[in-house]
């Protein structure tokens, strides 16, 4: 399915469309040259969508850091649990 929708939205893009109203005919040519100059410019622009989420990511997780700093949490876990309190219902 992943590749799926992409093929779909790269194919049309090489596809020359005749219109023939006179002979009510419609003519579909696949250019496979165009279909790869297609296919070369979504995968740029993929690599630069890509590359600036990276750099947003970074640049967040910077002032995070620079605003938070280095937090330390002590957790206790326990899988035993307590005896209820006289006030707490029992399930």
């Amino acid at each position: 399915m992943r590749i799926l929708l992409p093929v779909l939205l790269i194919v049309p893009s090489g596809c020359n469309v005749a219109n023939d109203p006179d002979k009510d005919q419609v003519t579909v040519r696949y250019d496979e040259a165009r279909i790869k100059k297609s296919a070369a410019d979504t995968a740029r622009a993929a690599k630069a969508v890509g590359t600036g989420v990276a750099h947003i990511a970074k640049g967040t997780a910077r002032v995070v850091k620079d605003e938070v700093g280095d937090v330390d949490v002590d957790v206790k876990v326990s899988r035993t649990r307590p005896e209820p309190r006289p006030t707490e219902a029992r399930r």
